[in-house]
């Protein structure tokens, strides 16, 4: 059986060094142990990188420190992801405000992964989000996908 292909925006990878919201860091600890059992292929992008950089040192290093325990693919965002980007921001599912959250979406749907892992409840983690996301996947021939927080996929 194939293992589902999980894309972590930079919310999940964030939170297991969130002192301030500690059930949200458990449950990020416990996708993480998941993760390195090998029950998913797990794919980030260059954008996550780039967001973990613009933490202060000493969570930097943390986050940093967690990714390399585990294997993953590393997306870097080509035109095909931009050309997605946009098409959320000019279908107005997300305004371009939030064109990393979008980046992060078209970096995954590009990808074909089955889910994306965020725990931004605001942008991603939304009705309306996933269901423009889906309508834009049907109009431009793309897969489907979900979006859900890390707790609605952990193995307890």
């Amino acid at each position: 059986m194939k293992r589902p292909k999980i894309y972590l925006d930079t919310s999940v990878i964030s939170h297991l060094h969130q002192l301030d919201v500690p059930d949200k860091m458990n449950d990020t600890h416990a996708l993480w142990e998941d993760i390195k059992q090998g029950l998913y292929d797990v794919y980030i992008s260059e954008v996550a990188l780039d967001e973990i950089s613009e933490n202060d040192e000493q969570k930097r290093v943390i986050l940093l420190e967690y990714l390399a325990e585990i294997e993953y693919a590393l997306i870097p965002v080509d035109d095909e992801i931009r050309a997605y980007a946009n098409k959320i921001v000019d279908e107005g599912i997300l305004t371009a405000k939030r064109y990393d959250d979008c980046l992060h979406i078209g970096c995954a749907v590009i990808n074909q992964c089955h889910m994306i892992l965020s725990w931004n409840f605001k942008h991603m983690v939304r009705v309306k989000t996933l269901n423009g996301v889906r309508s834009i996947n049907a109009m431009l021939g793309y897969h489907g996908i979900d979006i859900f927080p890390p707790s609605m996929i952990i193995e307890r």
